[in-house]
């Protein structure tokens, strides 16, 4: 065998400890199909140098990798320029073998570095794009000779695309300035569920009042003497009262078919338009007026929505007459004063009461009493009204008192909303008028001989419910109910005062 077979036979013994085994498999197929075909084994590893890469290379190309970061290209464009020197060693190399001369050139194929990491002048570099080197016939040991895998330098790459713009950030908006919390109005008191009323819903008979209302500059002054006429009273014995059978009011309720009669007004000539609502009155045959001086009577007729009130009310031979009242035909949506709106040619001088205020109105009416609650405003009449001077909604007065701390007609009286009713534990139908008391207030009705409440008359029920051990004043008198109302916590709101008589 030549000396150049040999050397190449014996190539990749030598290199084992370089050469991956694919390489080394590759050389030992070279010199097997060199002496099956018969032909130089020099000549077949030049075909194999120049095919072999050729074919890597279109394979290469086929299975390139997808483009790389612009980090990743500059790594490799460095390593690819490190592999174009050593390409072009090789090439040198390869050409000595050719020439047979490979150990004369093994000077100027051997490379060496300088302290700094680049070649020293004068080392042959190959041009770039130059193809791969066949493999070297015979290396030392120091040579390197490692077969190159990556892509020529002069292959395309596809074009690295530029990393995406960071949209600006807007800017953030500031908070919106907190906005200080608008005070809390006072609580406005919840109607409750009643029953029925007389009047309208909004009228001042029934109209829950203000927790905030304001009170009279002379509440204080005012409810301290009225205190000292309670505290006289008490001493004395005559009252507080509550007025049921006699000076208070009966109602007869009457169906739509009651005959009517005409009752006579005295001195009709003075109002005519009373006598005119009068001469046709469904007043039923047994009705009685309340006993008392001042014989008040109502007739209610719900069909019709129309009421009747009389003042002195008698039955005389000739047939029913009254010294005073008065008529209101639509109830349910009147305000419970006397005015234009009552009736046809109504005046504000109509009514059985002195201050034109309904009789009917702040009446403690038996379907109260049985419901348990007053859920209207309290009518009450004083023995020393101011004279000369009424207040809203009063249209007049027959007060005489000339103190001026005494109570006008139509003065509204409360107890103080912060007042713990339930801690006093009153008995039943006190602690109901001084609930009804706090929640709609007191008005002055009327002047009388003692200060008095007015509960329904029974007489039209033949009844009497109040007294007795499980009558509503539970075995007790009035006084004895009304000593234990809290009288000292009332307070006078503020009056819209009217001169007048």
């Amino acid at each position: 065998m030549r000396s150049s077979e040999r050397l190449l036979e014996q190539a990749p013994h030598r290199r084992a400890t370089r050469l991956c085994p694919r390489q080394a498999a590759q050389w030992q197929l070279i010199v097997s199909v060199s002496r099956a075909l018969r032909l130089p084994v020099l000549l077949l590893g030049i075909l194999v140098a120049v095919v072999v890469p050729c074919v890597a290379t279109v394979a290469a190309s086929a299975h390139r990798p997808p483009a790389a970061t612009s980090s990743h290209v500059r790594e490799a464009t460095t390593a690819q320029a490190s592999m174009s020197r050593a390409k072009g060693r090789k090439s040198s190399c390869v050409a000595a073998t050719h020439h047979h001369s490979h150990l004369k050139a093994r000077g100027s194929c051997a490379h060496k570095k300088s302290k700094g990491g680049t070649l020293e002048p004068g080392t042959p570099q190959a041009p770039v794009g130059s193809p791969p080197p066949s493999p070297p016939s015979g290396t030392s040991t120091g040579e390197s000779s490692v077969l190159s895998e990556s892509p020529p330098l002069n292959e395309s790459h596809a074009p690295v695309e530029p990393p995406a713009s960071i949209e600006p950030v807007a800017p953030v908006e500031p908070p919106a300035p907190v906005e200080a919390p608008i005070p809390a109005e006072p609580p406005t008191p919840v109607e409750p569920p009643g029953h029925f009323r007389f009047f309208s819903p909004t009228s001042f008979w029934n109209e829950l009042l203000p927790i905030d209302a304001p009170l009279d500059p002379s509440s204080a002054a005012a409810v301290g003497a009225f205190n000292e006429q309670i505290t006289a009273e008490e001493e004395a014995r005559k009252g507080p009262a509550i007025n049921t059978t006699a000076w208070s009011v009966p109602v007869y309720t009457v169906p739509a078919d009651q005959p009517t009669v005409k009752v006579t007004l005295e001195r009709a000539s003075r109002a005519p338009a009373l006598q005119a609502a009068w001469d046709a009155v469904p007043m039923p045959a047994n009705a009685q007026p309340a006993a008392g001086s001042d014989k008040h009577l109502v007739v209610w007729q719900p069909s019709t929505d129309r009421m009747w009130e009389f003042w002195h009310l008698e039955r005389a031979a000739e047939g029913w007459q009254a010294s005073w009242g008065g008529a209101i035909q639509n109830v349910s949506s009147d305000p419970g004063a006397y005015g234009p709106e009552a009736w046809p040619g109504a005046k504000t001088a109509w009514g059985a009461s002195a201050s034109s205020l309904s009789i009917a109105g702040g009446l403690i009416t038996l379907e109260d009493l049985e419901l348990g609650q007053i859920d209207h405003v309290l009518a009450i009449a004083l023995p020393n009204t101011r004279a000369g001077v009424y207040a809203s909604p009063a249209e007049r007065t027959d007060g005489g008192a000339t103190e001026s701390l005494s109570l006008p007609e139509g003065a509204r009286l409360r107890l103080d909303p912060s007042l713990d009713l339930a801690a006093l534990h009153l008995p039943r139908l006190t602690l109901m008028m001084a609930e009804s008391a706090q929640r709609y207030g007191l008005v002055v009705r009327d002047t009388a001989g003692n200060v008095a409440f007015y509960a329904q008359d029974p007489t039209p029920t033949g009844t009497n419910p109040y007294p007795g051990t499980h009558g509503y004043y539970e075995g007790k008198s009035p006084q004895q109910l009304l000593a234990s109302f809290p009288w000292s916590h009332l307070q006078l709101l503020k009056m819209e005062l009217h001169s007048g008589a």
